[in-house]
């Protein structure tokens, strides 16, 4: 096995690592080498060769037995628990995120102002810009912008507050849901929702503005359930 060289090591280290899992070098059920021996086989600290073994451990690859030491009781990498847990709590947030939305967009249906209306025009162009490069807090924090002018177009407090409120646990769910995806997925097609959602409280149409809200925001959800 090659000596590591770059940063970061622990990765590399899992990646070899599961590379001989793969290649059958390691199959299912055997035991690694101790902690001390496999360092030096692949020329990095103990605390590396930990940190690897973790790594492949939380994707479902190795199982530490008390006693005995690690097995190989996977021969592919499952989903990560850390992954997991990030998108239940997308769900979650999605789930809240979707009750106060399409209530916003039904009274912003009814009580927006010609002001609103320019805000909304601003912002949805605005979004509509951030090139697909863009990073991922780039592409959530304009997004925001047009979902947040829909909420103040409601000109209920209440709602107002409770959004702002909620509004840092919603930016990080969307960037983790975004980063999770990876690179070049930032799903620039639900424009067209966004327009027919303005297009909807332009003509004060209320019934249509939540739908289409509920709609646009039951995709997103279950495109997250799907995936988790």
């Amino acid at each position: 096995m090659p000596t590591l060289r770059r940063l970061p090591l622990a990765d590399q280290a899992a990646e070899l690592m599961l590379d001989r899992v793969r290649t059958g070098t390691w199959p299912l059920d055997h035991r690694l080498p101790g902690e001390h021996a496999l360092a030096a086989e692949l020329g990095v600290g103990r605390s590396t060769v930990r940190e690897a073994v973790r790594q492949l451990a939380g994707k479902g690859v190795l199982e530490s037995r008390q006693g005995s030491g690690v097995y190989v009781v996977r021969a592919e990498s499952g989903e990560d628990w850390e992954e997991v847990l990030r998108r239940g709590e997308i769900v979650d947030v999605l789930e809240v995120r979707g009750a106060l939305e399409t209530e916003a967009a039904r009274l912003a249906a009814t009580r927006r102002t010609p002001a609103d209306l320019r805000t909304l025009d601003s912002a949805l162009a605005g979004r509509g810009k951030i090139p697909a490069t863009a990073s991922a807090p780039e592409y959530v924090d304009a997004d925001l912008v047009f979902h947040r002018a829909v909420v103040d177009a409601a000109h209920n407090a209440v709602l107002t507050d409770l959004f702002a409120t909620f509004l840092p646990r919603l930016r990080r769910a969307m960037v983790d849901m975004i980063e999770l995806d990876g690179p070049g997925k930032r799903h620039r097609h639900d424009q067209d929702a966004h327009e027919a959602i303005l297009d909807a409280v332009r003509n004060r149409d209320a019934d249509r503005a939540a739908a289409t809200s509920r709609r646009h925001l039951t995709s997103v959800h279950e495109k997250v359930t799907r995936e988790h």
